[in-house]
């Protein structure tokens, strides 16, 4: 075996020692979240305080759906059942849509927005800027940054619009699952 065969052979398994560690984040992250398959918690908006359409409701999020690279989780405001998170992972890459239905479980016309990661982000956190489907559908949306952080007490949903004031946070107690509630709209039990 030549020096070059050999060089070349070691940089591969290096570089795959390196690619896998960093899948493990991004699937440590996910393996959290699917921990808590099943359950429903409550929470809080912290930021805007004054927000009129979430502000003073009871916030509700229940991850109702674990497959191996899909999680649904319903997120519940007040009585308005119309919002679903949606997460998959593709190759060790986290994305996050928003699935909004009516009532009556028709689509929204505005639907399936969200992003990807750019990178396999941490084993607390994850990021996902706006996607190219999300600034066709929302221009305003382009600079959008969502991200989710999970740890032992609290999982929380994250909004920043790069550019402008817009900041959006709530905040889940995870050490307190609640009653599962019904199903959201557009689904069935």
């Amino acid at each position: 075996m030549t020096f070059k065969h050999l060089l070349f052979l070691t940089t591969l398994f290096f570089s795959s020692q390196i690619i896998g560690q960093e899948n493990e984040t991004s699937i440590s992250f996910w393996n959290t979240l699917k921990s808590h398959c099943g359950n429903a918690y409550s929470g809080t908006l912290e930021i805007p305080e004054e927000d009129e359409a979430f502000g003073g409701k009871k916030l509700v999020m229940h991850i109702r759906s674990c497959a191996e690279n899909e999680i649904k989780i319903p997120f519940y405001v007040g009585a308005d059942k119309s919002r679903t998170w949606i997460l998959s992972m593709k190759k060790g890459v986290i994305s996050l849509k928003h699935d909004h239905r009516y009532e009556d479980g028709t689509m929204d016309p505005v639907n399936f927005y969200g992003g990807t990661s750019t990178n396999q982000g941490k084993e607390n956190i994850q990021f996902f800027p706006a996607d190219v489907y999300t600034q066709s559908l929302i221009p305003d949306a382009a600079t959008n940054v969502w991200w989710i952080t999970i740890d032992e007490k609290t999982f929380t949903y994250n909004l920043r619009r790069l550019g402008t004031d817009r900041v959006f946070k709530v905040v889940m107690d995870i050490t307190k699952p609640i009653e599962t509630p019904g199903a959201p709209w557009g689904w069935e039990d």
